[in-house]
């Protein structure tokens, strides 16, 4: 499959006409009319048109994967079928036995053999956040309209299948990439914090909950601006695990031309050959949905409702999403990109 085309790459390619290079210096976004940003000027493989990546709707965090074709080259199906853009948005079908099956939920025979002991845990995890000062991670509280959770559950399903990834809500180790021995927490640089008991028991808890069909309170919303968002569906208290970032783990070293726009550090090693990263573009869950903050605005920053944090539990390193303030039903989710390393480029993010 041929790559995308942006205009700083087509200058470096020395088989190219000189009179070929003249037109391609003077490249212009079809849409604001700017040749600057080079690096960013995506070209159509039909029309040989310009668009910067941030003045498309909705906006491309980096250049795709694969051929690309423009808006206006995507009206026919033909190209619909080869482009990567638009997405296809047929909802997936509400019908409760096509969800149990697309989540891998447990079944309700097996849901209630352990009925029992989730409710005490569930009680228990509750009492974690009676003491403001102790900041104890709280397991989410599902939606209790189970026909409301089978809503949320086909909207995160839609997008999904709409982005070609199936569901994951654990971190995957495939053959080829990072083994599970790699992900040894002891090789952060500057060390990793512990999940303590207590935490570890509200993220025990939310996962418990998501094998039995029990999702966090959340929708993913498709906005023609962002892309895929991610909106709280129910009131969410301070210090909530949202969710695990989760994906495929390979070697940061391995990811460093990667197209992906998603790939989350799971360890930044002192030897670069033991960095991780997460990939969440075949097997993934809704944090893939969940959008950055723009670093560069002061209304981007006071978006931010989530804080990503990289946890030791029981040796591994994962990745949560907490909720940073209380959270209104509506509001969608953002978190800082750049929280640890400054390598992500959200200077256009709205």
């Amino acid at each position: 499959m041929a790559s995308p085309r942006v205009v700083s790459r087509r200058r470096r390619r020395t088989q190219a006409s000189s009179s070929k290079k003249e037109k391609e210096d003077d490249t212009k976004c079809e849409n604001c009319g700017s040749g600057d940003f080079g690096s960013k000027l995506l070209l159509c493989d039909d029309c040989d048109r310009g668009f910067h990546l941030f003045c498309l709707r909705p906006i491309l965090a980096s250049v795709p994967n694969g051929s690309w074709f423009c808006p206006a080259c995507c009206s026919s199906n033909r190209r619909r079928r080869r482009s990567n853009t638009p997405l296809s948005l047929s909802g997936f079908p509400l019908v409760q036995t096509k969800i149990i099956d697309f989540f891998r939920i447990q079944r309700s025979t097996e849901k209630a053999a352990c009925q029992g002991t989730i409710h005490k845990k569930r009680r228990r995890a509750r009492s974690l956040a009676t003491s403001k000062k102790r900041r104890r991670l709280l397991a989410f509280s599902p939606t209790e309209d189970s026909a409301r959770r089978l809503e949320q559950m086909a909207s995160l399903a839609t997008a999904l299948t709409a982005t070609g990834a199936e569901f994951s809500n654990e971190l995957t180790y495939i053959h080829g990439m990072a083994p599970k021995s790699a992900n040894c927490s002891d090789y952060e640089k500057g060390g990793m914090q512990v999940l303590s008991r207590e935490d570890t028991e509200a993220l025990n808890l939310c996962k418990d909950m998501m094998r039995k069909g029990e999702c966090p309170p959340l929708m993913v919303v498709f906005d023609p601006i962002e892309g895929f968002t991610v909106e709280a569906d129910k009131f969410i208290k301070d210090m909530t695990i949202i969710t695990e970032y989760v994906g495929d783990v390979d070697y940061l070293q391995s990811r460093e031309n990667d197209a992906g726009d998603s790939i989350m550090t799971l360890i930044c090693a002192a030897d670069s050959s033991k960095s991780l990263v997460i990939c969440p573009d075949k097997r993934s869950n809704i944090a893939r949905f969940i959008n950055g903050i723009n670093n560069h605005t002061p209304e981007g920053k006071k978006k931010q409702n989530l804080k990503c944090v990289r946890f030791n539990v029981d040796g591994e390193a994962r990745v949560l999403l907490v909720a940073n303030r209380d959270i209104s039903k509506g509001e969608r989710l953002y978190y800082d990109y750049n929280a640890y390393e400054h390598e992500y480029p959200t200077e256009h993010f709205v």
